[in-house]
């Protein structure tokens, strides 16, 4: 349900409560002369507490109706995504295997597959995907998956020096880790 379809429907009820109002107000009146004032006001305090009590319950509502929305459009798409960083890892897989090779024809075929790679990796990146830098970073374990730790010289304690799978962000919400091997020093 859209807000304006929300809107209309809370001016439906509106337009029903305030009928409903003009109508008791009409038996009221007669009710009102045997009724104290001190009663009154209580009622009228009531009726005030109450109003402000649904208003505010909608107002809540509507902000969490748009919550929800933002984040449905902002990660609504982490399912495909994710299984698109698949094909991803398919091209840098295909890129290793065939950039070494010194046939002309296979390195041609090498420089297609990485223009399509890099034409596929700037449509993901317009829709929110961004890969996470590893190598030569100091190791968080908020991004990166240890596989393994080797002594490395000329690197610091906990630095990433391989990597063996990229990981990605969606929007700033991790969406794969990059698993990593660091260095540990003795």
């Amino acid at each position: 349900m859209s807000e304006n379809e929300v809107e209309a429907e809370n001016e439906e009820v509106c337009a029903e409560v305030q009928e409903d109002n003009s109508e008791e107000a009409v038996v009221e009146e007669s009710a009102v002369e045997d009724i104290p004032k001190e009663e009154a006001k209580e009622e009228e305090e009531d009726f005030k507490s109450k109003y402000y009590y649904l208003a505010a319950e909608m107002d809540n509502m509507r902000r969490r109706f748009n919550r929800e929305k933002e984040s449905l459009i902002k990660y609504g798409n982490e399912k495909i995504l994710s299984s698109l960083i698949d094909v991803i890892d398919t091209f840098d897989h295909s890129m290793v295997a065939i950039e070494n090779d010194e046939d002309e024809k296979i390195q041609n075929i090498c420089k297609g597959i990485d223009m399509v790679r890099g034409q596929f990796l700037d449509a993901l990146k317009k829709n929110g995907l961004e890969s996470i830098e590893a190598v030569g970073e100091v190791f968080d374990p908020n991004f990166h998956e240890a596989m393994a730790q080797q002594p490395a010289e000329g690197k610091k304690d906990q630095e990433v020096i391989m990597e063996y799978q990229k990981g990605y962000m969606l929007n700033g919400r991790l969406l794969r880790a990059s698993k990593v091997v660091i260095a540990k020093n003795d």
